[in-house]
């Protein structure tokens, strides 16, 4: 609604409720710091990347165009060519497993936690603080938990007659990635579940008790109201799980180290580019900064897949 404001010679129709809207040169002023933040740190560096893919490196010294070569090399050389495959279904793995454990248990908190009165910002407060909490550290920390020799996880397994199940957790090729998704989850289970109670919060409360009047159960009116209304937030929880997980790199690097220990098991596509980067001898940075440009492309290709799949379920609902 338009209002008006007294001034020195009359009225004056403003915008707004009581205040005139801001003039665009105030709206730039406040946008430039994050505008040049965002460019400087995230569009700068891929196009930088872009660019030294296609270039031969010796150390830092930039070497001649050599177009495509740098891709073919990740594809070809020896390890990468092993390193690579094995990294991305570890990727794979690991979306599927956080999107399983944490974004399932992330609705199930959001749900429990919408009815009471009592409680609720408290627990969503300690929900919510492990992944305020730096990877690194969450990775150490739980690195001395699940030790074998001293560790309490083992310990209260014992204690409670399950030592059957004790075992070296982070040693052991068959449990360690899923050991790292587990605790990965426990860290940002936190996150989707702020996601699902904002979207809880904005189903209508008439919706509900109409589904009520006609005799819905909890379970009916969560499977059959309240989770197709959620469609949107769970595309973009998945979106933002998918990206996440495909560039994880803190939490695998602090639990299974920079070479994915035990025997490649935990290794991921952000150990493979710090390796290369890093590591992968005088012409790495051409290899690494092909390899972010791949990671790139196929995140952002597949994130703008499933946004489009997500809208066009929306409309069938609608």
């Amino acid at each position: 609604m338009g209002g008006f404001r007294i001034g020195g010679k009359g009225r004056k129709r403003t915008r707004g409720v009581g205040h005139q809207a801001p003039h665009w040169s105030i709206i730039a002023l406040f946008i430039l710091p994050a505008f040049l933040l965002y460019t400087v740190f995230m569009v700068w560096p891929l196009f930088q990347s872009l660019y030294f893919s296609l270039f031969e490196f010796k150390g830092l010294a930039r070497g001649s165009f050599v177009g495509l070569r740098n891709f073919r090399e990740l594809l070809t050389r020896y390890p990468l060519n092993e390193q690579l495959p094995r990294a991305f279904l570890h990727n794979v793995y690991f979306f599927i497993g956080t999107m399983l454990v944490q974004n399932t248990m992330g609705l199930l908190l959001a749900r429990l936690l919408y009815a009471p009165r009592w409680g609720k910002r408290f627990f969503q407060v300690v929900y919510t603080m492990p992944y305020l909490i730096s990877a690194l550290v969450v990775g150490y920390l739980w690195s001395l938990m699940l030790n074998p020799l001293f560790g309490p996880i083992n310990y209260i397994l014992r204690a409670v007659g399950l030592g059957s199940w004790a075992r070296p957790w982070l040693g052991d090729p068959h449990t360690a990635l899923t050991a790292i998704i587990l605790v990965n989850a426990w860290q940002w289970v936190g996150f989707p579940m702020l996601l699902f109670s904002a979207g809880l919060t904005n189903i209508s409360d008439e919706i509900r008790e109409a589904a009520r009047i006609d005799g819905a159960t909890s379970w009916r009116l969560f499977f059959h109201i309240e989770l197709p209304l959620l469609l949107p937030v769970i595309g973009i929880v998945t979106v933002l799980t998918f990206i996440g997980n495909f560039n994880v790199f803190g939490i695998v690097w602090a639990m299974g180290g920079v070479n994915g220990e035990p025997a490649g098991s935990t290794d991921v596509l952000g150990l493979v580019f710090y390796r290369t980067a890093f590591r992968g001898g005088v012409d790495a940075f051409g290899l690494a900064s092909a390899l972010a440009v791949l990671m790139f492309i196929f995140i952002f290709g597949v994130s703008l897949f499933m946004l489009g799949r997500f809208r066009k379920w929306e409309e069938h609902l609608t």
